[in-house]
């Protein structure tokens, strides 16, 4: 059986963003129980040059709706739009996505094969196929980002395993 280009981007950005957004209710739980600032959290990077855990929340929609998004328009640019400042307000952009990422019809997303496709941000620019795009891109930054949510958690102190990455699996029926 061949995969679609829709099998192998959609129902992965659904898992781990599912995956996400039970990370994000530990992390306010976990705050709410060791008498943290959320804040603490929400504004924590691994390193001073990296970009706190907020914008790792952000980028996961980034680079799945928004990639999907992008090829739609034949042209993805980064989203620099501040991310979410809270737990709430970073559910409901990973719940928001989630729900947009469900409407997307495979057809449509299996017919971008072979699309032109461009990403721009300043003066840089780099031109793909939309599959290429997706699988060499897109893909590649939805896992970094969410893997730096993680791991932000992670060494916050949080209780997590392997398990709470990598979602509810999607088994043999």
């Amino acid at each position: 059986m061949a995969i679609s280009l829709y099998t192998a981007t959609i129902p992965s950005y659904q898992q781990i963003l599912g995956a996400v957004l039970g990370l994000l209710g530990k992390a306010e739980a976990f705050c709410a129980d060791k008498g943290i600032a959320p804040q603490d959290i929400i504004q924590a990077r691994l390193a001073e040059d990296m970009l706190p855990f907020a914008y790792q929340v952000k980028s996961t929609a980034v680079h799945s709706l928004g990639a999907i998004e992008g090829v739609r328009r034949g042209v993805f640019s980064p989203d620099q739009t501040p991310p979410p400042d809270n737990f709430a307000a970073l559910k409901t952009r990973i719940t928001a996505t989630l729900l947009a990422l469900e409407a997307i019809d495979a057809a449509e997303v299996d017919a971008f094969v072979g699309r032109d496709m461009r990403f721009a941000f300043g003066d840089r620019q780099a031109d793909f196929t939309a599959e290429n795009f997706l699988l060499s891109f897109s893909l590649p930054n939805f896992y970094f980002h969410a893997t730096t949510t993680y791991a932000i958690l992670r060494w916050k102190g949080l209780p997590l395993g392997k398990r709470d990455f990598t979602g509810r699996l999607r088994l043999k029926k």
